[in-house]
């Protein structure tokens, strides 16, 4: 199985991820780790770190000659602003610095100093920083290479910032299973757009919404969906319930900072239906099964259908506000407004980015474990026998003559 460990502060020297799990002989091209990364800190409304860095991996362990070597992978990203923090944050330093005790509402502030007994702030601050999604990022590319060998590809896109939706019927028909859906192409087009919106009238909606916001010193969050397509029937399981995909798919996609709230399919909306408007009703299509709509999302009984693996997300508004609000000062407890720390004004862009790599990271976990093997040429050839007889094999297991002796 896939597992990733990250280490590192929002503004220490430097973030760290160790991957293992990779299988042997798989081709990598730092590059597109790098342009992932690159997706992650694009879009419009983010703060002035993003001036500061322009983050690129180092390779420490795990490939040779462009390809993975099935051993632990270690991948490092440089904080250009740890120059800048130095004196702050080395470790091996006096501790001669302010303190900081007034915790900012909707952050892990507070809770984090009461849990770990610090007397300082700065050491919840630096960690559950979103900072760390860019090592996340980073494992999540590895994950898409690997899926993208297989013809599975991960891709998303905003649906709304603010408040402000789109006004055309995009997200209805990815439901319609009418057309096909190619998640590469839509991220790519999201891509085209400062807000990753598919529709430019939407962007300039939004970007309206987003100066107001920014000039009153608030901030925004927004909805976005995560897409994975190439699929095919049998990843995950009904037989344990952390075998099942959606499930394993809600903690990926959840674990981000800032999200609240995460859909499979339908989601909330299959609530408020009937069951003869919400199931999926199936039919054959050439060699392989297929269903007329997909409000399951990709998924039934925790398995895949084959059809696109459909996720939305909610991230609240980042919780540092330039214009403060209500909170204690620890060291004399009485009330005084929160303190203001850099941030972003609108993240949700990167979120959705951010996503993609976990939603990569979700599958091929479930991918492996169907498949297994050591090197990609052993998983090759499992996934591909599998690929182009699971049709023909249900069809000649209920052919056969139920009363017929073995």
């Amino acid at each position: 199985m896939i597992r990733f460990l990250t280490a590192g502060e929002s503004h220490g020297k430097a973030l760290t991820v160790i991957l293992e799990g990779i299988p042997a002989n798989l081709k990598v091209d730092v590059d597109y780790i790098n342009h992932q990364l690159k997706r992650r800190q694009s879009g419009y409304g983010r703060g002035n770190r993003m001036k500061i860095e322009s983050d690129k991996v180092e390779v420490l362990s795990g490939l040779r000659f462009g390809k993975t070597l099935g051993t632990p992978i270690t991948l490092q990203i440089e904080n250009k602003d740890w120059v800048n923090w130095q004196d702050k944050l080395d470790p091996y330093t006096p501790y001669d610095v302010e303190k900081i005790s007034i915790p900012r509402p909707g952050h892990a502030d507070l809770n984090g100093i009461i849990k770990y007994n610090y007397d300082d702030i700065r050491n919840v601050i630096e960690r559950a920083s979103a900072r760390e999604t860019a090592a996340r990022t980073a494992a999540g590319a590895l994950c898409k290479i690997f899926l993208e060998h297989f013809e599975i590809y991960t891709g998303s896109f905003v649906e709304s910032i603010g408040g402000v939706f789109a006004k055309d019927n995009f997200v209805e028909n990815i439901f319609n299973n009418k057309n096909v859906i190619d998640a590469k192409e839509i991220a790519s087009k999201a891509d085209e757009s400062i807000f990753r919106v598919l529709d430019r009238n939407h962007e300039d909606e939004i970007k309206k919404t987003v100066d107001d916001i920014i000039a009153k010193g608030d901030t925004a969050g927004g909805t976005f969906y995560v897409i994975a397509t190439g699929l095919i029937p049998g990843l995950g399981s009904y037989v344990h319930f952390d075998k099942k995909l959606d499930a394993d798919i809600a903690l990926s996609i959840m674990s981000i900072n800032a999200v609240k709230g995460v859909e499979i399919g339908k989601g909330f909306n299959s609530s408020i239906i009937r069951g003869s408007q919400n199931n999926d009703e199936i039919f054959i299509d050439g060699e392989s099964f297929s269903r007329r709509t997909n409000f399951a999302g990709g998924i039934e009984g925790g398995i895949t259908t084959g059809l696109p693996i459909i996720v939305r997300a909610a991230m609240k508004p980042i919780s540092t506000l330039a214009e403060p609000i209500n909170s204690i000062d620890l060291s004399t407890m009485e009330e005084t407004k929160s303190r203001w720390e850099r941030s972003d004004f609108a993240a949700v862009p990167a979120c959705a980015v951010i996503a993609e790599g976990m939603l990569a990271y979700s599958l091929a976990n479930a991918l492996l474990s169907k498949f297994g093997g050591d090197s990609i040429e052993e998983i090759e050839r499992n996934f591909m026998d599998y690929k182009l007889n699971y049709f023909n094999q249900v069809k000649e297991n209920f052919s056969k003559d139920i009363n017929a002796k073995d």
